[in-house]
């Protein structure tokens, strides 16, 4: 099922996907060889914006929610990059402890939980969910609209082992973002493999490092295809230390958007765009779409009013905001029923294995779409996205549009297993 869509596929993309599409035997080989030398994240899904001039991804999330709104038709793919990435890590593993988000009453997020569970007991695990929150002290049924239910015991630790009583798994996966901290009962485990690793949560992970990884992968993959890297990578630029509502650090925030709207227009008239660049202004760690702001013009930072300055004080969990990513604008000329939309695409260990596109209907082609107001519609990478349609004209095929996507998004992965080791405070350092 590939949803309607209404897209510019003109100019730059269309050349792109041919490039790419000309390239696949060299692009698959790349990614192998990457691959041998690089570990994958456990998971993760992306974020991509189609501007018809651009393609590029604007957010990596390695601890990703939303399983529940892929398609039945993305089950066996999934089922398949499980038991490989298991097979990886504990290839005897009987045991999966799955540690969620602590909202879990949120019923979307439940069916998330649900979906990975389903995913990780057809790959051959026995799946339980113990909750880091003080208010689980002894196992909880939650129920979803649908007649489902999942129950969320209290974590136990015993010597340097984390489990549930009755229950001690060789691998813990991580459903939670740490955006709160890194709790101790997750520290110094024993001959456990807690995925993702406590550094890729937001306590220490930074959209910045991230970006700045995918930056270099896009020249290496630019010179591959013969292409110029701007085509597929976002410009950013960072700042530290700014407080909204006090007014700190105003001027490196105004100086580094000022200088990326520059660097845009350059870009703009050398492809002969007649769009309005923009940046998006949002936390250097932190998701969920909070504290994210769209700036036309440095000068519009002189007069924020006192309800936006509030809103880009705090990101999840109520954390202070106070570092910022400066990141390009990138345009979303995708609908789906007249909302804008973007594909978010969906992968465990190196494989993609599905995705679906955010709809916002109260959102405009230049605004963050992961807010209130957002839906999902679907998408099966399996049917659509796995294996590109030779010999069709750039623009007019599903399958090799989202093939694209696929291999941005795989990029967007492999900066992910690089800035992972750059950050490993247990990596070793040689001189």
């Amino acid at each position: 099922m590939v949803p309607h869509l209404i897209t510019a596929l003109t100019g730059p993309i269309n050349e792109l996907e041919q490039r790419i599409l000309d390239t696949t035997p060299a692009i698959e080989r790349w990614f192998r060889l990457e691959w041998m030398e690089h570990t994958p994240p456990f998971y993760s899904s992306v974020d991509i914006r189609n501007a018809g001039f651009k393609l590029a991804p604007v957010d990596t999330n390695l601890f990703p929610g939303g399983w529940n709104n892929l398609t039945p038709q993305m089950m066996p793919l999934a089922v398949q990059a499980a038991m490989a990435a298991i097979e990886k890590i504990c290839p005897e593993a009987r045991n999966l402890l799955v540690v969620p988000e602590h909202h879990t009453r949120n019923p979307f997020y439940l069916a998330n939980v649900v979906q990975l569970k389903r995913i990780f007991h057809q790959a051959g695990l026995n799946v339980r969910f113990g909750s880091l929150s003080a208010d689980i002290k002894e196992p909880t049924m939650m129920q979803l609209p649908g007649g489902e239910s999942l129950v969320i015991e209290p974590l136990i630790r015993t010597d340097r082992r984390l489990g549930l009583k009755d229950f001690d798994p060789c691998t813990i996966l991580l459903n939670n973002d740490l955006s709160a901290g890194i709790p101790g009962i997750l520290e110094d485990l024993h001959e456990q493999h807690l995925l993702p690793p406590l550094h890729a949560g937001w306590t220490v992970r930074r959209k910045s490092n991230h970006f700045k990884a995918y930056e270099e992968i896009s020249k290496r993959f630019g010179k591959l295809l013969g292409i110029d890297p701007w085509l597929i990578n976002p410009l950013f630029a960072q700042c530290d230390d700014i407080n909204f509502p006090e007014g700190r650090g105003m001027e490196c925030l105004s100086t580094h958007v000022d200088a990326l709207l520059s660097r845009i227009r350059r870009k703009y008239k050398e492809y002969g765009i007649n769009e309005k660049p923009f940046v998006m202004v949002k936390p250097d760690n932190g998701t969920y779409g909070m504290g994210v702001m769209t700036v036309h013009d440095a000068k519009e930072l002189d007069t924020l009013s006192r309800k936006t300055k509030n809103k880009m004080s705090t990101t999840k969990d109520g954390q202070p905001l106070s570092e910022i990513i400066i990141q390009e604008g990138v345009l979303t000329n995708e609908r789906i029923g007249g909302a804008v939309a973007e594909p978010v695409v969906y992968m465990m260990d190196r494989y993609v294995v599905g995705g679906f596109y955010r709809v916002n209907a109260e959102r405009g082609v230049d605004e963050n779409l992961n807010a209130p107001g957002a839906s999902f519609e679907p998408l099966a990478f399996s049917d659509s996205g796995r294996l590109p349609q030779n010999g069709e004209i750039p623009g007019s095929s599903g399958p090799n549009r989202f093939y694209m996507y696929g291999v941005v998004a795989r990029l967007a992965m492999l900066a992910a297993s690089y800035e992972l080791e750059a950050t490993d405070p247990d990596a070793e350092v040689y001189d």
